[in-house]
């Protein structure tokens, strides 16, 4: 479920790509669309989103944003190399000016001492811009990692595309 706080950001945020003609994508595993969703919650927001892909598994994050099946297996879906693919695959694949995109564990299962539960990466690229990619690493149960990320993903945005 999404908050107010949540929806009171993703309402804040559109103007902010809107003003500067920005088109966004988002590329979503552990949060399986929650971004997208957030957004698509403001009325208005089909003048900026122009895709969401929701990629929870390696295959799909191969075939729907081109991130290799080599990188996958040398550093893991969660992973900053992972994550960096992921948005700028949804950048070329969207026809996006930017794309934010996040892979993680959410919990309650799935960590381990190297990639703790509540690890997420998340990236944000910009055609014909460096791509960067936050680490962090999130407390809490299921629900409250997916929204943290969510939130985390919005003030990506936001820092970006004040640069």
């Amino acid at each position: 479920m999404l908050s107010s706080l949540t929806l009171t950001t993703a309402a804040g945020l559109l103007p902010s790509l809107q003003s500067r003609r920005l088109t966004l994508a988002t590329a979503e595993s552990c949060t399986g669309g929650l971004i997208a969703a957030a957004i698509t919650a403001i009325p208005g927001s089909s003048a900026t989103l122009l895709a969401g892909f929701v990629t929870y598994s390696n295959a799909a994050k191969t075939r729907m944003l081109g991130v290799r099946e080599e990188m996958l297996a040398e550093h893991g879906a969660v992973s900053e190399a992972v994550a960096r693919a992921m948005a700028e695959g949804a950048v070329r694949e969207a026809g996006a000016d930017v794309a934010v995109s996040c892979t993680g564990i959410a919990g309650p299962g799935g960590g381990s001492e190297r990639k703790p539960v509540g690890l997420v990466f998340i990236g944000l690229a910009r055609r014909n811009g460096a791509t960067v990619v936050e680490r962090h690493v999130f407390s809490g149960d299921r629900a409250a990692v997916r929204a943290a990320t969510v939130d985390a993903a919005f003030a990506l945005i936001r820092r970006g595309i004040s640069e």
